[in-house]
């Protein structure tokens, strides 16, 4: 740069380490001897491997006090004692799996052509899926009652539904057991829009036997959900994404989903926990019947 200017480097001062000459020495020199500031050449060095410049500025400190509280709204005193209720006595065990979701797909986008009205999310798909499930496992489908524990002839499915100013709340889908995905699916729709505009009715969000909690659609790949007593296990369901995967020793594009099954173990036993995931698996691989 200095050769192009026209510039001496010995009567450059220079800044940089042990007082080496770097580019900006040879730009204000060329400024200070009346040049432009020149473009940087194309074969100079990329930005990240030449040394940093310091903030020539500090940054404005902030007015005001170092924080403010804000009192908590009567969702979230529920949720906080819930909380507690759950995550203190209740001993969580957590069991993980990856699922296939690329017939999933497929089955979304043939009704979709079958007819355009039908709709479904993957949530509705695992939904269904997990009533399925439940039914083939049904210790899964229970709850610890102290001396006792209680299990479930029907299958009432809470959906773990984020609301403004942080609350959570959890409609439910009854007797999920006796129906279709389609009628699954226009349920959950009508649930979370009330749920979201605070509309639902006291009896529509108590009751659930097992939950699901879906933060897919956020890009969380896997999380752990705390599970919402009584009720002995919850599913967290991470992101539908493509990834890379080993078919038969050779790479490819699939469609993966994580999900963790979080249980009580006074309730589910590891095995147990295991089971129902691995029918749920299955299920979700091949899910052309639960479209009926």
């Amino acid at each position: 740069m200095a050769r192009e200017m026209g510039l001496d480097l010995n009567r450059i001062t220079g800044t940089g380490p042990a007082g080496r000459v770097v580019r900006q020495d040879v730009e204000r020199a060329a400024m200070l001897s009346g040049g432009a500031r020149p473009a940087r050449p194309a074969e100079a060095k990329p930005a990240a491997q030449q040394p940093a410049e310091l903030p020539r500025r500090p940054a404005p400190v902030p007015t005001g006090p170092d924080f403010y509280d804000e009192p908590l709204s009567a969702m979230r005193k529920v949720i906080a004692t819930r909380l507690v209720q759950s995550k203190a006595p209740v001993p969580h065990f957590y069991l993980t799996i990856e699922v296939d979701m690329g017939r999933a797909k497929e089955l979304r986008e043939s009704a979709k052509v079958l007819n355009p009205d039908l709709s479904f999310s993957y949530n509705d798909l695992i939904l269904k899926a997990c009533a399925a499930a439940l039914q083939l496992h049904p210790h899964v489908n229970a709850s610890f009652q102290g001396e006792a524990i209680r299990y479930h002839r029907r299958i009432h499915l809470g959906i773990a539904v984020a609301v403004d100013e942080g609350g959570l709340i959890t409609p439910v889908i009854r007797n999920c057991e006796s129906k279709t995905l389609q009628e699954i699916a226009r349920e959950a729709k009508d649930l979370v829009a009330r749920a979201r505009n605070r509309k639902l009715n006291p009896d529509e969000y108590v009751g659930a036997t097992f939950s699901v909690s879906n933060l897919g659609m956020m890009g969380i790949e896997e999380f752990s959900a705390v599970i919402n007593p009584p009720e002995g296990a919850i599913l967290a369901v991470g992101e539908v994404a493509e990834k890379p995967v080993v078919v038969k020793g050779q790479i490819q594009v699939g469609l993966r989903c994580r999900m963790t099954l979080s249980c009580d173990h006074r309730v589910v036993d590891g095995a147990t926990g295991a089971k129902f995931l691995q029918t749920l698996k299955q299920i979700l691989e091949t899910p052309v019947f639960l479209a009926f």
